[in-house]
């Protein structure tokens, strides 16, 4: 029964952190010059991703951002669900969950994944011109995800019951 609850736990949890991660997308949308837009999505994927385990924050930062680009923007549906799904699980997989300076290097490590991946993206897209344009708000998104998102994790990590870490 214990693994059953866990796994009911896990989904449970998969689910409320991908609704969290769209919406947090979804309802703050400055927009930027290439018709794509700035948003506090990335807040939300270090959240969970630097609270609970690897495959949470891989499925709540690929589902969660490809809703919201669907949504949204659908051309970036399939690249987001992919770059931000490396971003939650990378972050995660990096986060010890214990020491800040590990939370600091998931941020950039899995920060410096997205903003490469979308450079390719928009490359193919849109050339050099329009990746580059790009770059200073992919990496401005994923500061403020990581200097608002690690100040939050380490209070849910310290408030969150263990079954719920796991």
């Amino acid at each position: 029964m214990i693994e059953r609850q866990k796994a009911v736990i896990q989904l449970s949890l998969m689910a409320v952190m991908s609704a969290l991660v769209a919406a947090g997308t979804l309802i703050v949308r400055i927009p930027n010059p290439m018709g794509g837009y700035f948003n506090v999505g990335d807040v939300m994927i270090f959240v969970t991703a630097l609270t609970f385990n690897p495959i949470i924050g891989g499925v709540a930062g690929g589902l969660g951002s490809a809703i919201a680009d669907i949504i949204g923007f659908p051309l970036f549906a399939i690249p987001t669900l992919v770059i931000k799904g490396l971003e939650g699980l990378l972050a995660s997989l990096i986060s010890d969950k214990k020491r800040i300076y590990r939370d600091v290097l998931a941020v950039v490590v899995a920060g410096t994944v997205m903003v490469l991946g979308y450079f390719l993206v928009e490359l193919y897209l849109w050339g050099i011109g329009g990746a580059l344009a790009e770059v200073p708000a992919n990496i401005a998104q994923i500061a403020i995800g990581g200097l608002v998102g690690i100040p939050v994790a380490l209070v849910l990590r310290r408030r969150l019951p263990e079954i719920l870490r796991d």
